[in-house]
């Protein structure tokens, strides 16, 4: 933990504050270790705060043991308080995540405390881009993450059939994730059939899978914190021709792009290498969405990687890598799998098998 408050105080620096105001909860969990689920940080050069209600006062003091535990009370009375103990006049805070009703908060309490001189400093990234690079630790908890989903894949896939819905094949695979070792599902997961397969983001339902159909699963689970995120696309006995056309189209990308995408590339460079291969094979209208995320604390973090990303990828980043084509009235097929950035290029966590016909 202090080696990630040393990376962000090097970073204040740069932006001129005296300290950051962090809200975001996958920002305060990677910072100080704290997992409950209301408190604030604010962290200067010398000194680390981590403000939280009565609830939370004995769990704080055990998992953050590198900072000072301040409770809080009803209100934002705490807020200018504290500051002027800290000596902060030019605070940052996480404008992603800080909302306007909470800005005129601040702004008022301050304004009531006679601290108005006090300014308040949006920044952007600023933790995200440090979570973005995993440490070994990091990594080995991700993997397990991994581990879990597929290993929740790979026991529900073999016994689906033909008659059960969506929404029962879903709980099955939380199920199978839970009882594997999982906290939760790291996102709610996607069982799309048929037509439904055609919208990438379908909640499960009740409709009936039928022989024949693509069927795209989309799962994760979540472990000690850190996310994985699994896609496959299944077949119930025969596929028609479009299904093994497309699956071996989306299939060509991805494989592409998970040998060939690079350190020092761009999300948007890494986006393109399956995009060409999709564009090529005359479905680039089908493939709406970016290639993938970064994912870690939170399923979808930074970096981008998609057609108008700038962040650089870099040794240690682990992201998604997921091109898929969409049919409108047929169907889908995505292929997803967790990389991570060593030795410069791409190894495959996500191990599930990509084997496109189950039963029948």
């Amino acid at each position: 933990m202090m080696a990630r408050l040393d990376s962000l105080r090097a970073r204040l620096e740069k932006e001129g504050v005296d300290a950051l105001l962090v809200s975001a909860p996958e920002n305060r969990h990677y910072l100080s270790g704290f997992t409950g689920s209301a408190g604030s940080l604010i962290i200067t050069s010398r000194e680390a705060v981590l403000a939280t209600d009565f609830r939370y006062i004995e769990q704080a003091g055990q998992q953050a043991p590198d900072f000072r535990v301040v409770r809080t009370a009803t209100g934002q009375g705490w807020f200018p308080t504290l500051l002027g103990e800290m000596a902060v006049r030019r605070l940052g805070f996480e404008s992603q995540n800080v909302t306007v009703a909470l800005h005129q908060d601040l702004l008022k309490a301050l304004k009531e405390s006679n601290q108005s001189d006090v300014s308040l400093i949006p920044t952007s990234n600023l933790v995200e881009e440090l979570r973005s690079v995993k440490d070994p630790q990091e990594l080995a908890t991700l993997s397990r993450a991994v581990d879990i989903a597929d290993r929740a894949f790979r026991r529900v896939a073999p016994t689906i059939r033909a008659g059960q819905t969506e929404r029962e094949v879903a709980w099955r695979l939380e199920k199978a994730v839970r009882e594997l070792g999982a906290e939760a599902v790291s996102f709610d997961t996607i069982v799309a059939a048929g037509p439904n397969a055609a919208l990438p983001h379908h909640h499960p339902s009740d409709q009936p899978i039928r022989e024949g159909q693509p069927i795209i699963i989309d799962m994760g689970a979540l472990y000690q914190g850190y996310c994985s995120d699994l896609s496959r696309t299944l077949c119930l006995g025969e596929p028609d021709d479009t299904f093994r056309r497309v699956y071996d189209i989306v299939l060509g990308a991805q494989l592409t792009a998970i040998a060939t995408v690079q350190q020092g590339m761009t999300g948007s460079d890494a986006d393109g290498l399956a995009r060409t291969v999709i564009e090529e094979a005359g479905y680039g209208e089908s493939f709406g969405h970016s290639l993938g995320h970064g994912v870690g604390l939170a399923v979808h973090e930074h970096p981008g990687v998609g057609p108008n990303s700038t962040a650089t990828l870099e040794e240690g980043m682990t992201f998604t890598i997921e091109p898929g084509i969409y049919l409108s009235g047929w169907g889908g097929v995505r292929i997803e799998d967790v990389v991570v950035l060593e030795n410069g290029r791409a190894r495959v966590l996500s191990k599930a098998p990509k084997r496109e016909r189950v039963g029948g």
